[in-house]
């Protein structure tokens, strides 16, 4: 991205995370469906998720705001703006953000609820970037957070092996030194994927009846194969790109931080990237499928392990519902 085109640089300058204590491992689904650990494992990469067992989406991301103003040592009243991308909202409104916002003490803030799957993280993170790099705001925190519990049918062995719940947030402030920070996003949606990939009641084409909660249609569903072949290619692809556009070789990547849907997925998208598996982050293992929390978590987990370094070049990619897919490209700031 052009420098002249930014006012400033839109640098991470604090993080947080949460998981629920509970954790559901691969033999709890034995006694749901028909698997087992080493069918989930070899298929996925999946060890245990975490389960929220009272509360909501806003609880998940409160818990990750108010980790990341602790260990950042932030005033909440400095936040300007905050931005939760989820696609487990607590109600249809107040938004999440809202919520999030009154309980974390977020009082001079303002928000909303960026919706994009698992590729929600990404396109809220180019979101708040862009309101960094215009120079108007000075604190932007991005959370992605999902309690996936809330919509997954724990008697479809197809989806409800997948996924867990958890939050994570980053601090954007504004830099005048243009080699850190947010570099460059391609984002790409292409709702032609609905059918593959959804949950079609509770919104205003089936609003709740008793029909679509006896057809289980406000829980998710996915055709797998059709979701795993397209989302190959295009997290595979999009990370090839944005390498290409801002002319970074494979050495250059300190690592490919990917959502964590498959581990299959995630080792296609780096042996095209042409990078070694030491070069990518993963906690699928632990967290599962979290959604829009898979990549912050990731950011998290790895900085506070001391793995991501201050000045690393980072791909993140994703590939979610809709279909909506991408990839960004940031330099690590913090020490």
């Amino acid at each position: 991205m052009e420098e002249n085109k930014r006012l400033y640089s839109a640098v991470i300058t604090g993080v947080g995370m949460y998981v629920p204590e509970k954790v559901l491992d691969n033999k709890y689904f034995e006694g749901l469906v028909e698997t087992n650990d080493e069918w989930i494992t070899t298929r996925t990469g999946i060890k245990e998720r975490r389960f929220l067992e009272n509360g909501a989406t806003s609880d998940l991301a409160a818990e990750a705001v108010k980790d990341l103003l602790k260990t950042s040592n932030t005033d909440p009243l400095e936040i300007d703006a905050i931005i939760i991308a989820t696609i487990t909202p607590d109600m249809i409104f107040p938004n999440t953000a809202a919520l999030v916002q009154h309980k974390t003490g977020l009082n001079n803030a303002w928000g909303f609820d960026l919706s994009a799957a698992c590729s929600g993280f990404l396109f809220a993170l180019q979101t708040g970037s862009s309101l960094i790099e215009s120079g108007r705001y000075k604190k932007v925190i991005v959370v992605g957070a999902d309690k996936m519990s809330a919509i997954v049918d724990y008697t479809d062995r197809n989806t409800c092996i997948l996924f867990g719940d958890g939050a994570a947030a980053v601090l954007l402030e504004p830099s005048k030194d243009f080699s850190f920070g947010f570099q460059d996003s391609i984002l790409h949606i292409d709702g032609s994927g609905m059918e593959a990939l959804h949950v079609k009641a509770g919104g205003s084409l089936y609003p709740a009846s008793h029909e679509t909660v006896d057809k289980k249609m406000h829980y998710m569903f996915q055709d797998g194969k059709a979701v795993f072949k397209v989302a190959v290619k295009g997290m595979a692809d999009v990370s090839v790109e944005i390498m290409k556009k801002n002319n970074l070789k494979s050495e250059d990547i300190a690592f490919l931080v990917p959502h964590q849907a498959n581990l299959r997925i995630i080792e296609a998208t780096a042996q095209r990237m042409g990078i070694s598996k030491d070069q990518v982050t993963i906690n699928i293992h632990k967290y599962g499928n979290t959604t829009a929390a898979t990549i912050p978590l990731c950011l998290v987990e790895y900085y506070r392990k001391g793995k991501i370094k201050k000045g690393d070049k980072l791909v993140l990619a994703a590939f979610g519902g809709g279909y909506t897919w991408g990839a960004a490209y940031i330099v690590w700031s913090m020490d």
